[in-house]
């Protein structure tokens, strides 16, 4: 199986939840990605992380070896 492009990663995570902003930047095996969306309201860190491993589903485990993320409601993309 071939390593993900940025590209796929982002649209993996845009057919999973909705986002307002979603940018995803890496080398095939090491990605970041900064995703805002209102689904984050009132939860924590751990939980933006583990709505966003959701929408990647199996692909976390078989593909994406690395992820780093910044997870923010549109309130705190607008700061």
């Amino acid at each position: 199986m071939a390593d993900p492009t940025a590209e796929e990663v982002q649209q993996f995570i845009a057919n999973g939840m909705p986002c307002e902003h979603l940018q995803v930047e890496g080398d095939g095996q090491h990605f970041f990605a900064t995703i805002v969306s209102a689904e984050f309201e009132g939860k924590s860190r751990i939980a933006r992380h583990q709505r966003v491993y959701q929408a990647l589903g199996d692909r976390m485990k078989a593909q994406i070896h690395a992820l780093s993320m910044k997870t923010l409601t549109p309130a705190e993309w607008a700061q």
